[in-house]
């Protein structure tokens, strides 16, 4: 008995097997964060490739179903496949402009699609087998760039969060006239998460942003801005299957316009996997980093094959595990599973989007925070008394929020152009990257941020239990 308990009090709060009833909660929780952002990818493609509302619902639920097959590779893993952390995957919206612009040249509809997803498969399988050379690649990520890229990460999101407040048409588009029931469904919302992770303790406090979710919808419903009307209209089943649309056509350049993509996917994927490592106090290696992207090629070619897009970790939902202090994969595992009875229920799936939009923001406008939050714990530990690092983080900084403020900046950009420099996270963590090898590649190790990133990781971590313990 002695020995299992002492085996017991080993295990890693990552590798903790929650309460059934637990992993439930703490699992809708994570799929309510993430629902908004998943489905939004499908329904701008449907949209401008002029398919019809049958396809758009079945994107909608292979998304869906492959979004949980993808944060089951992740968050559980395989073989070599999978970082074994609280990460949950999700389509990457870097892929959206680029989708639309291969099935528009392919002419629309199927055939459209069929591109598509050929293109899809092609990049999961790229990177999946260059995982392992991108991963050599981690010294090129120091705590001055792994910080800046989280960093940019959280604020640049934090306009998404905004406009869902406002009930916005896209975060390109400035809300004008600002309706204010919407704006005070979205505050009501953040003050309420608030006030429910100030007063309460234990298990409420941890699913303070599902209690928020919840009532914020109900507030709205009984003021008679939610309708559940489409819950009882939808299919009981469906069936997700393979090449649905038909079978994939690959051609040339939509395959390399697509790998380009899975190359800025994978620096969102080592970006959130060091937060991540962070949040959760668990050392990073380049083992570690090799594995997620396996784990994010794999997803993205099971993508193309099910109907679905590439795929890439959520920052949404590291947001959430640093709110809310869940460590657990397992908790992610159970979102998965719900993800994919969302995917082959519809009924499920429909209750879902009644949640409306402005409560949506309110609760990612604190999450969204708390991933800036990450990214500013993580620059703590450099030394910017070099003049070259202050350069790296307030150079990448400026040029993200650049693209952020005044996205119509690349509108007349080449298309290709427009993948790398279309997103002010790609931008950001593109120029941190750069400007860190120009300037600081001939400097000797840092001392007090140490030369390996896990060991920065390690330190940030003790910070912030140390901060959580005093709060």
């Amino acid at each position: 008995m002695r020995g299992s308990s002492e085996s017991l009090a080993t295990v890693h709060p990552v590798d903790e097997v929650l309460p059934f009833w637990k992993l439930g909660v703490y699992g809708f929780q994570h799929v309510l964060t993430f629902y908004a952002a998943a489905v939004i990818v499908p329904i701008l493609l449907a949209g401008a490739l002029g398919l019809p509302k049958e396809m758009l619902e079945h994107l909608i639920e292979a998304d869906l179903f492959t979004c949980g097959i993808a944060s089951l590779i992740q968050s559980v893993g395989f073989w070599k496949i999978g970082v074994r952390l609280p990460l949950l995957q999700g389509v990457t919206f870097v892929a959206v402009s680029p989708m639309i612009a291969i099935g528009v040249a392919a002419g629309g509809g199927v055939e459209g699609l069929h591109q598509i997803f050929g293109a899809v498969i092609a990049s999961g399988l790229f990177c999946y087998f260059a995982a392992p050379y991108f991963s050599r690649l981690v010294r090129f990520f120091p705590p001055v760039v792994t910080g800046t890229i989280v960093l940019v990460i959280g604020i640049a999101l934090l306009p998404v969060a905004a406009n869902d407040i406002v009930g916005g048409h896209g975060i390109r588009t400035m809300q004008d006239p600002v309706d204010m029931k919407n704006v005070a469904y979205g505050l009501g919302t953040l003050v309420s998460i608030l006030l429910m992770q100030r007063v309460f303790t234990g298990f409420l406090r941890t699913i303070a942003v599902l209690l928020g979710l919840v009532l914020g919808t109900f507030v709205a419903w009984y003021l008679g801005d939610a309708h559940f009307e489409g819950v009882g209209s939808a299919p009981l089943v469906t069936v997700v299957t393979p090449f649905y649309f038909g079978m994939p056509s690959f051609r040339l350049v939509p395959i390399l316009s697509m790998m380009v993509v899975m190359m800025i996917a994978i620096l969102e994927t080592v970006g959130d996997v060091f937060a991540t490592g962070t949040i959760v106090k668990k050392e990073i290696t380049t083992e570690d980093v090799t594995r997620a992207l396996r784990a994010d090629g794999l997803a993205t070619t099971l993508g193309g094959i099910f109907n679905s897009f590439p795929y890439t970790c959520f920052a949404e939902n590291v947001g959430l595990v640093s709110l809310t202090g869940v460590r657990s994969r397992w908790v992610v595992a159970a979102a998965a599973v719900i993800m994919m009875m969302l995917g082959s229920l519809p009924k499920l799936a429909a209750f879902m989007t009644c949640v409306p939009l402005p409560v949506m923001g309110g609760a990612a406008l604190a999450m969204f925070a708390a991933v800036a939050v990450v990214g500013i714990q993580a620059l703590g530990q450099v030394n910017f008394e070099h003049q070259g690092n202050t350069i790296v983080v307030g150079t990448s900084l400026g040029l993200g929020m650049l693209l952020v403020v005044q996205p119509h900046i690349t509108d007349h950009f080449p298309a290709w152009a427009q993948i790398i420099f279309g997103s002010g996270i790609t931008l950001g963590a593109t120029a941190a990257i750069v400007l860190n090898f120009i300037f600081n590649s001939k400097q000797p190790p840092d001392t007090s941020a140490e030369a390996e990133v896990w060991t920065v990781v390690a330190k940030v971590s003790r910070e912030t239990e140390m901060l959580k313990t005093q709060r």
